[in-house]
C-alpha cells in the first residue's frame, strides 16, 4: 500500500504503525525524526502534481489542516482521500483508529491503547485555572470555541477563557487578553513558536506556561505522554 499524509500527526500514527506505507508527507512532518519519503509541500499548498506522481492508494488529511479545493483536486484525479475531524480526544482516537486501519493495520497499535489509557486514567484535577491560549501574534489569535486543544487542557483542569467565543480562533487585541486576567497564559511553541523570549513578556504579571505544541495540538503517539509533558508545563508556569 502507498500513503501520502498531509497531516504531521497523522504522519507519525501511521509511520508508528504502518511502517513502510508512507511514500509522501507535508514538509511540515518531523516526526518520527529521519523519516525518508517525498516531501509534497505544506498543508495548506500541496503539490498536487507531486501528490499524483507517486501514485498513492490513500491519501489521509484533515478537515481543518488541510483545504478542500485541495482534496477535492486529488479526488478529482482518481484518488481515494480520507479526511479526518477531531475536536476532543475521545474522538482523535475514533479517528487514528479508523486511519490506521485503512493503511492496513491489522491490529491495533499498542501506542494508539497505551495513549488511550493514559487519557482514561487521568485523575481529576485537584484544582481547575482559567487560561487564555495565544496561537499567533500579529494579530493576536486564541483558542476559541470547539478545539482539541483546548478539550486536551479542560481534561488537565485548564479552563480556556474563550471557549464560548463563536469563532474557533479569534482575534483578540493583547489588551484585552491582558484585561481577562487568567490565571495562566498558555504559549505553545506552534503554530508560532512562542519561547522564552518571544511571549512571556507581553503578559507581564501574569503566570505563563510555555509548552510543547506537538503534545497539545498533535493526535497520534505523542498522546501517550501528552498529560505528564503538559502537566509538567503547566506545574511550571510563572509569572
Amino acid at each position: 500500500m502507498r500513503v501520502v499524509s498531509l497531516v504531521p500527526s497523522l504522519t507519525e500514527a501511521v509511520a508508528a504503525s504502518a511502517p513502510g506505507v508512507l511514500v509522501g508527507a507535508t514538509d511540515w512532518c518531523t516526526h518520527p525524526a529521519g523519516l525518508d519519503v517525498v516531501r509534497v509541500g505544506g498543508t495548506k499548498n500541496p503539490g498536487i502534481e507531486r501528490i499524483l506522481d507517486l501514485a498513492p492508494d490513500l491519501v489521509v488529511a484533515n478537515e481543518e489542516e488541510n483545504r478542500a479545493a485541495d482534496l477535492d483536486a486529488l479526488r478529482a484525479a482518481g484518488v481515494e482521500v480520507l479526511v479526518t475531524e477531531v475536536r476532543d480526544v475521545p474522538q482523535a482516537f475514533r479517528e487514528l483508529d479508523r486511519v490506521v486501519t485503512a493503511c492496513g493495520v491489522r491490529q491495533r497499535p499498542r501506542w494508539l491503547d497505551e495513549a488511550e489509557a493514559a487519557w482514561r486514567t487521568l485523575p481529576e484535577p485537584a484544582a481547575r485555572r482559567s487560561a487564555v491560549v495565544p496561537i499567533w501574534r500579529r494579530p493576536w489569535m486564541v483558542l476559541g470555541r470547539d478545539t482539541f486543544a483546548g478539550d486536551v487542557l479542560a481534561r488537565l483542569g485548564v479552563d480556556q477563557l474563550y471557549a464560548g467565543h463563536a469563532e474557533r480562533y479569534p482575534r483578540v487585541p493583547l489588551q484585552q487578553l491582558r484585561a481577562a486576567a487568567p490565571d495562566v497564559v498558555v504559549l505553545p511553541d506552534e503554530p508560532y513558536r512562542f519561547t522564552a523570549e518571544d511571549g512571556p513578556a507581553a503578559f507581564d504579571g501574569l503566570a505563563c506556561a510555555l509548552v510543547s505544541g506537538r503534545h497539545l495540538t498533535w493526535y497520534g503517539p505523542s498522546l501517550a505522554e501528552a498529560p505528564r509533558v503538559l502537566g509538567a508545563a503547566l506545574a511550571a508556569a510563572h509569572r
